[in-house]
């Protein structure tokens, strides 16, 4: 049997099956004393019965021997059966049990001299007190049972209530609250022990999560600074009449490297938020951020014989971050302009979801379930494989459904569902 995961529920078994452990084995010891102790009286009773008729038979031959409602004698000598029943005639000399019928005899069969002595004592009684008995104490075994677990459920709450009020510090406690250690309010004891590990390893957490906020602070910084310049510097080259038409074309690249690079950094540090500062966002209108990424990708589309179709649905309005959904609708609308060779991409969104489906090349069938992991890219294609790694983040973050269905040769359809 396996004890329950939960420590009160081991408690409370491990004490109900020790009472009852005890209970059985007080109750076998007692049955069988009280069984022997029958027992022993008797056949003391008999013992002195046959002692008794025995003398009063020397003295008297004519004696009669007992026969009462619990004692029967036979006499049987070797001149003279008498009566005795055949079942006893077969017997040994000594202590027997016998049955017949639904009656039970103890017999004692003595020899003196060339007589023999038959004694039945009839045991039917004594049967039925013992089984009386035996109900009494199973009642008594489960009533131990039952007090042992009730004990159980009392002691389990006495040995558990400083773990669980240790829990519940712990549960409660924010990060400004970390420098006042747990161990104070649990000095000794293995609970104690406990609180001292706790407040060591959130000291740790403390100081990690104190490195990675300074960290994120400071790349974030420094990446915008920089990817700022590359954007200015960009701009400012792109206005000049004096450069060609393909250098023109390679600093659009850069361009847009630097702004792609710029979105991808914003996604990682919306995604390392904690859940509660993403959960309640402000109302996004998903039909004005689809059309405004269309436009911003549509570079991607540049000589490439494809048509486009939008149909959107003012009406769905997300309680979430915008710059999350921007993020999400990109990398849906990106993908499927850069893995279109010619045909069509379309972008449906109605009141429940958005789907972007396309005529390109697809994705092979045994690859299609691993395309939400991170890192993950086909082997024909470019690109650190992270954009659809975070539409599943962000869905997830969110309770939103995604889904996508894929064909080799003949296009992707992804399906994000928002109710």
């Amino acid at each position: 049997m396996r004890l329950p995961p939960d420590l009160r529920g081991r408690v409370v078994l491990i004490f109900a099956g020790f009472g009852a452990l005890i209970s059985l084995i007080m109750t076998v010891a007692l049955y069988q004393g009280a069984h022997d102790l029958g027992q022993r009286l008797i056949d003391e009773t008999l013992s002195a019965e046959l002692d008794d008729y025995i003398a009063r038979r020397e003295r008297n031959p004519a004696s009669l021997p007992p026969s009462t409602v619990i004692l029967q004698g036979y006499v049987r000598t070797a001149k003279e059966m008498g009566d005795v029943p055949d079942y006893l005639l077969g017997l040994p000399l000594g202590r027997h049990d016998i049955h017949l019928g639904t009656l039970s005899y103890r017999v004692a069969i003595l020899e003196r001299g060339e007589t023999f002595y038959y004694l039945l004592y009839d045991t039917s009684l004594q049967a039925r007190r013992e089984s009386r008995f035996a109900w009494l104490l199973g009642f008594m075994a489960l009533a131990m049972t039952l007090l042992s677990a009730l004990g159980g459920v009392w002691l389990s709450r006495a040995v558990v209530a400083p773990v669980a009020d240790l829990a519940a510090k712990v549960r409660h406690r924010s990060p400004d609250e970390w420098e006042y250690p747990l161990s104070v309010d649990f000095p000794v004891g293995e609970v104690g022990e406990l609180a001292r590990v706790f407040d060591h390893q959130l000291i740790r957490m403390r100081a990690f999560i104190e490195r990675e906020r300074a960290f994120s602070a400071d790349i974030s910084h420094e990446l915008r600074t920089a990817l700022a310049v590359i954007l200015s510097a960009s701009e400012v080259l792109l206005d000049d009449d004096s450069l060609s038409v393909k250098q023109k074309v390679r600093i659009g690249r850069i361009e847009r490297a630097a702004r792609d690079m710029a979105e991808l950094g914003t996604a990682l540090l919306f995604m390392a938020r904690e859940e509660h500062s993403l959960v309640a966002g402000g109302g996004c209108v998903l039909a004005d951020v689809i059309r405004e990424v269309v436009v911003k990708q549509r570079h991607i589309l540049s000589g490439k014989p494809i048509e486009v179709e939008v149909h959107t649905s003012p009406e769905l309005i997300l309680s979430a971050d915008a710059g999350l959904v921007e993020i999400l609708v990109s990398n849906l609308i990106r993908n499927a302009f850069a893995y279109t060779v010619a045909g069509r991409v379309l972008v449906l969104q109605d009141d429940t979801s958005l789907t972007v489906s396309n005529t390109g090349i697809g994705i092979p069938r045994q690859a299609v379930e691993q395309v939400f992991i991170r890192h993950f890219s086909d082997m024909g294609r470019e690109g650190a494989g992270i954009g659809l790694s975070l539409v599943k983040r962000i869905c997830d973050r969110y309770g939103w459904q995604v889904r996508l269905e894929s064909s080799e040769g003949q296009g992707t359809v992804v399906k994000v569902s928002f109710a």
